[in-house]
């Protein structure tokens, strides 16, 4: 079953689109458009930014044996630390939820082969951080 699924519907592909741009473009502008869900898209990018030491240092914690994070793929990068700082200051999304909601806007920017990757890295990530409350 396909769903008529856009990019501009989901609000984790914007999360990315808006991190990736202000990572590796620093002096970009962060704007929000309309959207139903700008408030979310808004916390998750601001948060993420101004916790991104946080978030780093979780990342090294969690995945050092399996991945190094200086060869990681950016656009990885930013998803998965987006899913981290939902993880932890979005106690109220179940973790099951928010790795559907990252695995499905992942297909807009990597390959199959690399979402299981991702899968298996964020439900690593969900137990640690979560604790299994999730």
């Amino acid at each position: 079953m396909t769903l008529n699924y856009s990019p501009k519907n989901n609000p984790r592909v914007i999360v990315i689109q808006k991190l990736y741009g202000k990572y590796f473009n620093k002096d970009e502008k962060l704007t929000f458009p309309k959207h139903r869900f700008k408030k979310f898209i808004k916390d998750v990018v601001n948060g993420t930014i101004e916790r991104n030491e946080i978030i780093v240092d979780e990342m090294s914690i969690h995945l050092n044996k399996d991945l190094n994070l200086k060869k990681l793929d950016k656009v990885f990068q930013v998803i998965i630390k987006s899913a981290i700082f939902e993880f932890l200051y979005k106690p109220k999304t179940p973790s099951k939820i928010i790795i559907n909601e990252y695995l499905k806007a992942s297909n807009f920017f990597i390959d199959d082969g690399q979402t299981k990757y991702l899968n298996a890295l964020l439900d690593k990530i969900s137990k640690k951080l979560r604790n299994l409350n999730g």
